[in-house]
């Protein structure tokens, strides 16, 4: 990050542009399953809350050799900052010890610290980003649809996107971030534990996906659980669109579609990252996070079942 100014992610300069919708833009929680079926989704146990959309238990993924992960032991989530007294109540009954925040001080200040229940202990893992942020804030603040569309339009928003997940592998700040937290998890350190950042979908859907490649979760299936957010952040982006456009900050709110999803094509700069520093994931788990063998083995012996 910049010493002369912290630099904010894209979740939360929509959420100072419209000025009237929380962090997380949550609507109601109800208590439908992530997905109606389909081995995708079949295994994921959605965590619904009123003030956050993207909880969910990592639990139930089979590995290739027949295991299965642990259920109640780790959760992925997007920011908790909006969480009700409701909401507290049930992640009180989850039997959380830890939380992991990823996001950058700037976001803290912006959206509020976590709302939490009491006892659970918050550890501030800032995992920092790249241009995207200075990008979306120069969008938004110009009301300008010609510089938006200079700055966000023909392709340049993925590109973007590409290269804030190159970062993940490359930054070591980000790699100092991602592995704390994984040994925390295999020296069984305050599990179970949640990680999150503001949507709950990039430095989270990358730590989500490397920790279920590390326990042998196949490709395919690791990847479904990344694009899963998609589906559950749905209406939470419809609404951030449709706030842009109708506060005056946006002639054309879908130049910000491709940052509020993610795509394959997103992770795929990750992972093609990942081969050109360390030949795969695996020799990003071990040279790029310095995980040595007795800790991935603890964290199979801990996590699975």
């Amino acid at each position: 990050m910049r010493a002369t100014r912290p630099r904010r992610t894209a979740a939360v300069l929509l959420t100072a542009a419209l000025g009237l919708l929380p962090a997380c833009t949550a609507a109601p929680a109800d208590d439908r399953p992530a997905a109606s079926s389909g081995p995708a989704t079949a295994t994921v146990h959605r965590v619904p809350l009123h003030g956050a959309v993207n909880v969910r238990d990592l639990g139930g993924y089979r590995t290739r050799d027949g295991h299965h992960v642990r259920y109640g032991q780790l959760f992925r989530a997007d920011g908790l900052g909006g969480l009700t007294a409701a909401d507290r109540g049930k992640l009180a009954g989850l039997g959380l010890r830890t939380v992991v925040d990823l996001r950058i001080p700037a976001e803290i200040a912006r959206d509020g610290a976590d709302r939490l229940p009491r006892g659970v202990a918050v550890v501030s893992r800032p995992v920092p980003d790249s241009e995207l942020n200075d990008t979306t804030n120069a969008a938004l603040g110009s009301k300008d649809p010609d510089r938006q569309r200079k700055l966000l339009g023909n392709g340049r928003a993925e590109r973007l996107m590409r290269a804030t997940y190159r970062s993940f592998v490359s930054s070591a700040p980000s790699r100092r971030q991602f592995a704390a937290t994984l040994r925390d998890v295999a020296d069984g350190k305050g599990t179970p534990l949640l990680f999150h950042c503001t949507a709950g979908k990039d430095r989270t859907g990358w730590l989500s996906y490397v920790l279920l490649r590390a326990l042998g979760v196949p490709e395919a299936t690791a990847t479904r659980d990344y694009l899963l957010s998609n589906r559950l952040r749905a209406a939470a982006d419809r609404r951030t669109r449709a706030g842009l456009a109708k506060s005056g900050r946006m002639r054309d709110p879908e130049l910000l579609t491709p940052l509020l999803e993610v795509r394959e094509d997103y992770l795929r700069a990750a992972l093609d990252q990942a081969d050109r520093e360390y030949g795969g994931v695996d020799g990003y788990l071990t040279e790029g996070l310095g995980l040595d063998s007795g800790t991935l083995a603890a964290l199979r012996s801990r996590l699975l079942r």
